[in-house]
């Protein structure tokens, strides 16, 4: 017997009467709605461009590549704006990329899918593309844009990968926003605690989408990265989860040159504890919209963890606590990470400029001390010493809330 309310009405013999003209009739019916359908389908489809090709941006085509290939609401092909290098081989990097299909520079070893495409003319490769996948390094990011002015289809939406900001006369601008400010495009952001290498071997991670309104958009961008490994969230608050993905790089540079004085887990633990207090206020400072729940996705509590224990920002001022500050960022960026971009030193110089133009800098004491130290001002031994001081409170006539 059926459950209450399936149950199947009884056949009727006049229902079940078919004449041999009317199933060929359906059939050609069925077969007319299905290739229309499918018509409709492909020219419907969304063409992906991933823009940047260095570690991150080579997972993110990897992901992406997975699921445009299986999926008929995405053109298979994933193209991925690679900057063009020579390797020591003699070879270009694009070449080596199309005909291997492999990142060998900046992700040896894994497959990015036969779907990945090099494209090393920026133009070329956001061709027709819907779909615009950002992930280089910040500081590169408004160039990138004003080449692409007039050169996008108007109906395309972004994503942000980048961690960082950049810092105008008038306050801090997030990436996303830059975006959208010069190509007049919708522009969500993914963060989380996704180490890229990890990622690219498909150990399970997460990541948070943060969009503004386009729930739709949002939903795009969680169907195109989302894989078994690796889970998407969606979240409505795109500066929250931006921020989150920003400060935490800060916070990370604390936490390596605590790992290279050899104060141990406890002070560790002490150092993120704080910078997360420090990021969700000023977080909170400069746009008031952002939720307290976003500190509890991917994006904010579990990124600052994983980016603390085993990112590129920590390992980098590990080397730079244990040479005693006698060598720059710069040259160990250089010899640790071969090619690769340390965010953590520059976006603390950026906060930095916010929270001086505001005069907050006493309010901040470890974000302001891990800017002084990666400027020579202090001896990395001053991570421990910031806490003496007690950050000052804000009052009402200090906050001035961002205009973006």
């Amino acid at each position: 017997m059926a459950p209450p309310g399936l149950e199947v009405a009884p056949s009727s013999p006049e229902i079940q009467k078919i004449t041999p003209l009317d199933a060929a009739a359906a059939v050609v019916e069925d077969d007319a709605t299905s290739a229309s359908s499918e018509s409709i389908a492909t020219a419907a489809r969304d063409r992906v461009a991933v823009i940047g090709s260095g570690n991150w941006g080579s997972v993110a085509a990897k992901l992406i590549a997975s699921n445009t290939c299986c999926s008929d609401l995405f053109d298979d092909e994933v193209r991925m704006w690679v900057y063009e290098e020579t390797l020591p081989s003699g070879e270009k990097l694009s070449q080596v990329i199309n005909r291997e299909k492999e990142n060998v520079k900046y992700l040896p070893g894994v497959k990015l899918g036969s779907n990945v495409v090099a494209v090393p003319d920026l133009l070329n490769a956001v061709a027709d593309a819907t779909m615009l996948v950002f992930v280089t390094p910040h500081q590169f990011i408004e160039g990138i844009c004003n080449r692409l002015k007039g050169n996008i289809r108007q109906n395309a939406i972004a994503i942000s990968l980048i961690k960082g900001m950049e810092v105008k006369k008038d306050g801090p601008c997030m990436i996303s926003n830059l975006i959208t400010e010069l190509l007049g495009i919708d522009c969500a952001v993914l963060m989380g605690a996704n180490i890229a290498n990890e990622v690219a071997v498909e150990k399970f991670s997460e990541a948070t989408v943060g969009f503004r309104h386009d729930k739709r958009a949002a939903d795009k961008w969680v169907r195109i990265f989302r894989r078994p490994y690796f889970l998407v969230t969606p979240v409505q608050d795109v500066e929250g989860v931006e921020l989150c993905g920003t400060l935490k790089n800060v916070v990370a540079v604390a936490a390596g040159l605590v790992d290279g004085l050899d104060m141990g887990n406890n002070t560790k633990a002490a150092i993120m504890r704080i910078g997360l207090k420090e990021m969700r206020f000023f977080s909170k400072l400069l746009f008031p919209s952002v939720r307290d729940t976003t500190f509890f996705e991917s994006c904010g509590v579990a990124d600052l963890i994983t980016t603390c224990l085993g990112g590129r920002n920590r390992r980098v001022a590990d080397a730079f606590a244990r040479n005693k500050g006698k060598r720059s960022f710069d040259d160990l960026e250089t010899e640790l990470l071969q090619g690769q971009k340390l965010q953590g030193v520059s976006t603390a110089r950026e906060v930095y400029e916010v929270l001086r133009a505001r005069k907050w800098e006493e309010s901040f004491p470890l974000f302001s001390t891990v800017h002084l130290i990666a400027t020579g001002a202090l001896a990395p031994s001053a991570i421990l010493e910031y806490s003496e001081h007690t950050p000052r409170q804000i009052t009402s006539s200090q906050i001035q809330y961002s205009s973006l």
